[in-house]
């Protein structure tokens, strides 16, 4: 059994205290491997329940509450986390009809054409791609009408030679990276 001598509460007085397994473990966390076993976990802990707070994470995880806030700061440093306005439905907003927009343009002007569709407000997500479709976005509209009226903006950029539209009909596989968070763990 490990010992060590802590502080015990605001008398300032020393004491003796084995090391519970939990600080053995954050003891370690500067080893490589076991501190990206720890964020894996911690993601995991996040993807099952985005709203915990750090001492619920850090009681699910047998860590200090300390220690699981510097992880997440250090995952967030890291640009880990997207956007928590993915969390937010656009029907909640009175946006309830969703479209892929594929839009083809010219290829010198992707970065300029890209600038001009991010001010239009209804396009919630933009991907380039390869292949025969430049661009993929996601709409958000309030109804049929107003997918014409976003999509006839769309095409009235400069360099968008031709956009086809599809309805979204529903979600089949939700956002999700449990799944990848899993096979990870079981390759690491």
């Amino acid at each position: 059994e490990e010992r060590r001598r802590v502080p015990a509460g605001d008398r300032g007085h020393v004491h003796d205290a084995a090391i519970p397994r939990a600080e053995q473990r954050e003891q370690r966390l500067g080893d490589g491997d076991l501190a990206e076993e720890v964020d894996l976990e911690l993601l995991a802990a996040l993807s099952i329940d985005p709203r915990a707070t750090v001492v619920a994470l850090a009681e699910r995880m047998h860590l200090s509450r300390n220690t699981v806030q510097a992880r997440m700061g250090k995952l967030e440093r890291a640009g880990v986390f997207g956007s928590f306005q993915r969390s937010i439905s656009p029907t909640s907003l009175g946006y309830p009809l969703e479209a892929f927009i594929s839009v083809h343009v010219r290829q010198n002007d992707i970065p300029r054409i890209v600038q001009e569709l991010a001010q239009i407000p209804e396009i919630i997500q933009a991907h380039g791609l390869s292949g025969l479709v430049d661009l993929q976005l996601l709409v958000a509209c309030r109804d049929a009408k107003h997918l014409r009226e976003v999509d006839a903006r769309v095409l009235a950029v400069d360099g968008v030679e031709r956009t086809d539209t599809s309805l979204i009909m529903g979600e089949l596989i939700p956002y999700r990276l449990g799944p990848l968070m899993a096979q990870l763990a079981d390759e690491g």
